[in-house]
């Protein structure tokens, strides 16, 4: 028999402003006690030192934590030219050091173009991608060296918004990229095609997917809310579940049809599209789930809410 899950149904997505130097799961599960929350999850790390838009999937949202997982991003970040550290970014330590005063921004803007589009990525060690069964940050704190695969990415955006001359170069740059994009990795071959050791110094996550900053709520606001005392108030914070998926088209189906795709059956939808994935709503609009168009014109349902 399986065991209930303690605390209480919480269904929907919240969309944290990450603050710095805490971890992903950290963030999770102090929301999660916060909310009373029985189920919750988030949809992709972000580094410690990183800040910005992580949406925290609850209850029946986790269902459809993949598109989220999947969707593409957006970074304000800050890189340093001309040093290189062991996690290649400002909390690791300093392990290579070059003058980048040489540096014009014509070179850096040259050198990023070079790193747009789809290119190749070899994740980082100290990442929380798993090989074997462990995560890699896990084994390179243990002294650990493991071969990685590249892998491709789509870099839509490389933009230069700033850059301070010196001795060590500061550039502020914007990235709009594909789901498994290292913003690290970016930064060190962004120095490696000019020369010189480079780390990522801050990190922002502007935008996952749909949600972006606006939407954020903060940790802060989270406390003060639930210092209040009322499970609403906290509840109202959350974006509805439909909401990470509003890029699918939506088919409203008869009373019929509802039944049998809540049987877990296909049915025939007319004028439906002809292929891809649909959301899936009751004839009162009410969203059940998400569906696959086959190639015979009936839906088959994916992932559907608990009734």
């Amino acid at each position: 028999m399986a065991r209930r899950r303690k605390g209480r149904q919480v269904d929907g997505l919240l969309v944290l402003d990450k603050p710095t130097g805490m971890s992903s799961n950290a963030a999770l599960q102090q929301a999660k006690r916060l909310f009373g929350a029985a189920k919750a999850g988030h949809t992709g790390s972000l580094d410690p030192l990183a800040t910005g838009v992580l949406p925290l999937c609850f209850g029946e949202a986790t269902k459809f934590s993949q598109f989220l997982l999947d969707a593409d991003k957006v970074y304000d970040s800050t890189f340093v030219l001309g040093v290189g550290t062991d996690t290649a970014d400002g909390d690791g330590a300093v392990i290579a050091q070059a003058s980048a005063a040489h540096l014009t921004e014509d070179a850096v803007t040259h050198a990023m173009a070079t790193l747009t589009g789809a290119i190749e990525q070899v994740p980082p060690m100290y990442s929380a991608l798993k090989i074997d069964g462990q995560p890699l940050y896990k084994r390179a704190r243990a002294g650990e060296q493991v071969e990685r695969a590249a892998r491709f990415v789509d870099i839509y955006c490389f933009e230069l918004v700033s850059l301070e001359p010196g001795e060590h170069v500061r550039i502020n740059v914007n990235v709009r990229c594909s789901k498994g994009t290292y913003i690290r990795t970016l930064a060190e071959d962004l120095g490696a095609a000019l020369g010189v050791p480079a780390h990522v110094a801050t990190l922002r996550r502007c935008q996952s997917g749909p949600f972006a900053l606006d939407d954020c709520v903060t940790p802060e606001q989270l406390t003060t809310v639930k210092e209040v005392g009322a499970a609403a108030g906290l509840d109202a914070l959350l974006q509805p579940i439909e909401s990470c998926i509003q890029h699918l088209p939506r088919l409203s189906l008869s009373e019929t049809a509802t039944f049998y795709i809540r049987q877990g059956q296909p049915v025939l939808v007319p004028n439906g599209p002809h292929s891809g994935m649909v959301r899936i709503a009751d004839a009162g609009g009410l969203f059940l789930g998400v569906g696959d168009m086959r190639d015979d014109g009936k839906l088959a349902p994916k992932r559907l809410l608990a009734q």
